[in-house]
């Protein structure tokens, strides 16, 4: 996959990813449970945030787990640890246009589109992996969904310079709106794709804090120094920007982001 990670592989990464998984657990996994025995691969596991949600409300499956990063996958495994005998993990250090030979019931795929230059032929890859009427579940975010208050056009240079970044790494941070006619180039039948949203305002303290300052906020702070080594921005703009998009996690602040969940067959 030789993917450039634009957020870095770091323990603040590490806790934002945890953060993330845990605030939006409900939104992004509700409607998705196997039956004990599939054979499910999740491709691009990370640091396994989404792995304790996959093992946790599908008890019974055989789950594979793949990334490409070492370090990644033993912090994992360490995750996971707890969770056994309820967790029946194949961990694997592996890319995923490497997998040969195998079926899987089900395809599980959150947060890894984004970061492909090819995304469609990462698509077509799953779909040779699957069973017949076999299903693969994609989760992406779009960053050009993010919508917030106290408008701020010092906030937006700065959630604009991580898109541009991500899109400089051969990614798309934009990629949730293009699931659609993603999953359709790459073959699969009955694709249904979905908005997943997330509203905060002080009303809901624990989406302020888990999504607004410590997913999305936290998100864009990861990328500074890439930023202003870029010549996105100086110093001082990102400074600015940063402390304008805190405000929307304030009191008389408000935040609205969309993830895209897609669903389809072989």
């Amino acid at each position: 996959m030789g993917t450039d990670y634009v957020h870095g592989y770091t323990p603040a990464e590490t806790r934002r990813l945890t953060d993330q998984a845990g605030t939006l657990a409900g939104l992004l996994h509700g409607g998705t449970t196997y039956p004990p025995g599939s054979r499910v691969l999740e491709a691009g596991c990370g640091v396994g945030a989404q792995t304790v949600q996959l093992v946790t409300r599908s008890p019974g499956i055989a789950l594979t787990s793949i990334d490409i990063s070492e370090a990644s996958l033993a912090q994992a495994k360490a995750r996971t640890a707890s969770l056994a005998p309820q967790a029946t993990v194949d961990w694997r250090h592996a890319d995923l246009y490497e997998l040969r030979g195998e079926t899987f019931d089900h395809v599980f795929v959150c947060f890894v589109l984004e970061h492909l230059a090819d995304p469609v032929d990462a698509l077509v890859r799953l779909r040779a992996l699957l069973r017949p009427s076999g299903t693969i579940t994609v989760i992406e975010g779009d960053h050009g969904s993010a919508i917030f208050h106290p408008r701020s056009p010092r906030a937006q240079r700065v959630v604009d310079c991580l898109v541009e970044l991500q899109a400089s790494a051969g990614g798309d941070a934009l990629i949730g709106r293009r699931l659609q006619p993603l999953l359709e180039q790459a073959g699969y039948d009955d694709v249904r794709v979905e908005p997943r949203t997330v509203y905060a305002d002080q009303r809901l303290p624990e989406l302020v804090d888990g999504f607004t300052r410590r997913t999305f906020i936290a998100m864009v702070e990861s990328v500074r120094d890439r930023a202003i080594t870029a010549g996105l921005c100086t110093p001082a703009e990102w400074a600015a920007g940063v402390r304008d998009l805190v405000h929307s996690a304030e009191p008389g602040g408000t935040f609205h982001y969309t993830f895209f969940k897609g669903v389809a067959r072989t």
